[in-house]
């Protein structure tokens, strides 16, 4: 029993980490998030607060296991060595779960697993990239590389000419064929724009043969994942979705197109994503916080001349939907305003997104 062997002697004692906002907290957890957002360090930081000989890993990815000798007798091997914590990393599910007494597994979809914690772990909102940055010293250069090249834990301290073919290579770890990236990269390039999977799908039909029941299967399967979002509409169901990316910087790394507004509204999604269960876009309103009355708008290069037009989208909002707070996401401009009585706050991302 070989790989057995080898797995149970691994140890993650020495594995330095640096914290998430997420941890594993209960005995029986399931993992998923998209590729490369941090799973496997947020195990390995998990079990290194145990005994070595109270744990065995096992990654279903890893070429050297035996899968046949795993699935034959690994019950038997965790009563032999009297293990407590299982860990089944990347777990296919080709067969039953033994038992254990803690059970942690990890995939990249989102499954329904009685009896388990679901922990969805994400890329890193800002205030974590800044715990993870250990080469600028000012927020103002980490957020400049934050915008840039993105949210992945695994690309912040990557030499910079390597960081996009680095995101170019994380993208392709979730694509099985050429039919995945090409549905990946149409969602991607349509980041922060009202497009319906209908209309994606008659783009997409245009340049590869596809049917629409494996352009929705698999755009499904994406969202399962966390690899896209698509934010509804308030209080209104059948209007068409936004869609956005897990990674903002994404849209860099496959086009050369340049939309650095929708980039830049993306990465206010993902950091509002991070801290609010529930989000909305309105009519001229980027983001709608209902639980806070709360609207953010998107604006990465405002100046005073833009209140006017402001003032006037946002009036009628501010009656219907009782807003008590409202923010003005920018690159790096600041400056406070009322607007019937409600403090307006306009505020560069990386003083925003750590407030």
């Amino acid at each position: 029993m070989k790989t057995l062997e080898v797995c149970y002697e691994l140890d993650f004692s020495k594995i330095s980490f640096l914290e998430r906002k997420v941890k594993i907290k209960s005995k029986k957890t399931f993992i998923y998030g998209a590729p490369k957002c941090g799973k496997t360090y947020l195990i390995y930081d998990y079990l290194a607060n145990f005994d070595t000989n109270d744990y065995i890993y096992i990654d279903f990815k890893d070429f050297r296991n035996d899968l046949e000798e795993i699935r034959v007798h690994l019950s038997s091997f965790i009563d032999e060595k009297k293990i407590k914590i299982l860990v089944l990393e990347n777990f296919d599910f080709s067969f039953e779960i033994p038992k254990c007494e803690s059970i942690i597994i990890s995939n990249h979809n989102k499954l329904n697993l009685d009896n388990f914690e679901h922990l969805h772990v994400k890329a890193l909102d800002f205030e974590e990239y800044l715990l993870h940055e250990t080469r600028f010293h000012t927020a103002t250069q980490a957020f400049n590389n934050f915008l840039k090249y993105g949210n992945m834990p695994g690309v912040v301290n990557l030499e910079e000419h390597t960081k996009e073919r680095r995101l170019q290579e994380i993208l392709r770890l979730y694509t099985k064929d050429e039919t995945y990236e090409y549905i990946l990269k149409i969602l991607f390039l349509n980041i922060d724009e009202k497009k319906s999977l209908y209309q994606l799908f008659n783009t997409l039909k245009n340049q590869i043969k596809i049917s629409k029941d494996k352009f929705y299967a698999t755009v499904k399967t994406f969202e399962n994942s966390g690899l896209v979002y698509f934010l509804p509409k308030y209080n209104q169901e059948k209007a068409i979705k936004k869609v956005y990316s897990y990674n903002h910087a994404f849209l860099n790394a496959i086009s050369h197109a340049k939309k650095f507004k929708n980039e830049f509204t993306n990465m206010v999604f993902l950091q509002l994503e991070s801290n609010f269960e529930q989000i909305y876009y309105l009519d001229n309103i980027d983001f709608f916080i209902p639980s806070e009355n709360y609207i953010i708008l998107s604006i990465p290069f405002f100046n005073p001349l833009l209140k006017k037009g402001i003032e006037k989208k946002l009036n009628k909002v501010l009656k219907e939907y009782h807003i008590e707070k409202i923010d003005i996401v920018t690159v790096g401009y600041s400056e406070n305003f009322f607007l019937n009585d409600i403090k307006v706050e306009v505020l560069p991302f990386f003083e925003w997104a750590v407030s």
